[in-house]
C-alpha cells in the first residue's frame, strides 16, 4: 500500500500531497529486513575511532533532520547528510532539488542538480518556478540546507563576491536559490568548515540574508522564515540566539575546546550557558557514507 508525504501547508493556502511508495526506498536505506522503516538507530551504533571533519560534518548534519520533513538540499555534504539521514533514521524524508526533482531517491551520488540520477523513481519532476513559487515561496519546505564561502556573526552567507563587489578579490557562484532558501525555508541549516576567512564578523556582500544585517532584522523585512538556526562546522555547532539572532557556540565535537573554535571565529564568540557534545560518527554512518553514499570520495576528501 502506498503511504502520501504531505507537504505542508500555511493557513489560507491549498494543501498538496505526494504518493510515495515503500519500493521506492533506495537500496542502500533499506534495513536489514529489506524495508526503509527506520529502525536502526544511529545513536545505539557503535563509535568509530577515525574520521575525517567532512565524515563528521556529514553524520552531524544528518543527525538534525526529522523523519518526513521536507528538505531543499544541494550537491556536496548537504546532499550526503539527507541521504544519509533516510539511509538511518528518517527514511520518508522527501527530498526537493533546484533542478524540479521532487521526492527524489537516487540510486548513486548526484554529482551536480541536473544530474539524472535525481529523477529516476522521484514523485515529480517540474519546472524550476514551481519549485519555487508553489513550494519553496509557498512555505511547504520545512528544511533548507546553506554552505557559503564567508557567515558572518548573524548568520548572513556570501556566496558572490571577496571584497568588494565592483572590484571583488574573488568572484563566487553567486545565489542560485540560496537567497530565496534562506528567505522562505521554515528553517535553514549551514554547513562550513571554520576559519577566520570563512567566518568574519561581516560579510562582505549579504547573498542569503541571516538574522539582521544594516541594522534591520529579519522580522522588519518581512522574511516569513527562520533564517539559519544552526551552523555545522567542522569543530562545533553554532545556533542562533533567538532574541538578537547572533550566532552562539552550543555544542563541540570530540576532542574540541571552546577556545580551539573561538580562534577561527571573526568576532567575540559567546557560549550558551550548558554546551553540548556530539558524539562522533557510528560506524553504521561511516559505512554507509564511504561505501555507499560516496564511495569516490568525491565529497569527503578530507
Amino acid at each position: 500500500m502506498p503511504h502520501t508525504v504531505f507537504i505542508p501547508s500555511p493557513a489560507g493556502t491549498f494543501s498538496t500531497s505526494l504518493e510515495a511508495s515503500p519500493g521506492k526506498v533506495p537500496r542502500w536505506a533499506r534495513d536489514e529486513d529489506g524495508v526503509g522503516n527506520g529502525r536502526v538507530r544511529v545513536t545505539s551504533a557503535p563509535v568509530a575511532s577515525t574520521y575525517t571533519p567532512a565524515e563528521l560534518m556529514a553524520a552531524v548534519a544528518a543527525r538534525e533532520l526529522r523523519d518526513g520533513e521536507v528538505v531543499f538540499v544541494g550537491i556536496g555534504l548537504p546532499n550526503l547528510a539527507c541521504n544519509l539521514a533516510r539511509a538511518t533514521h528518517a527514511p520518508n524524508l522527501v527530498l526537493i532539488y533546484e533542478s524540479g526533482a521532487v521526492g527524489a531517491v537516487p540510486e548513486r551520488l548526484p554529482v551536480s542538480i541536473g544530474d539524472p540520477s535525481l529523477v529516476t523513481g522521484s514523485l515529480m519532476v517540474c519546472g524550476m518556478a514551481d519549485v519555487f513559487q508553489s513550494l519553496l515561496q509557498n512555505g511547504r519546505i520545512e528544511v533548507g540546507f546553506l554552505g557559503g564561502a564567508q557567515i558572518d556573526r548573524f548568520g548572513n552567507i556570501n556566496t558572490t563576491v571577496v571584497g568588494t563587489y565592483r572590484r571583488p578579490a574573488v568572484r563566487l557562484p553567486g545565489s542560485g536559490g540560496a537567497a530565496e532558501i534562506a528567505i522562505h525555508a521554515r528553517r535553514t541549516l549551514v554547513i562550513s568548515r571554520l576559519s577566520r576567512r570563512a567566518f568574519p564578523e561581516t560579510v562582505d556582500f549579504v547573498t542569503s540574508p541571516g538574522h539582521r544585517a544594516h541594522g534591520h532584522s529579519r522580522r522588519e523585512l518581512g522574511m516569513p522564515g527562520a533564517g539559519p538556526v544552526k551552523v555545522v562546522t567542522d569543530k562545533a555547532i553554532l545556533e542562533a540566539d533567538p532574541e538578537s539572532g547572533e550566532l552562539v557556540l552550543a555544542a563541540l565535537y570530540p576532542g574540541v575546546e571552546a577556545d580551539d573554535v573561538r580562534a577561527e571565529i571573526g568576532w567575540p564568540l559567546r557560549s550558551k550557558s550548558v554546551l553540548g557534545h556530539i558524539a562522533p560518527p557510528s560506524e553504521r554512518e561511516l559505512h554507509l557514507l564511504r561505501d555507499t553514499l560516496d564511495p569516490h570520495r568525491l565529497f569527503l576528501k578530507g
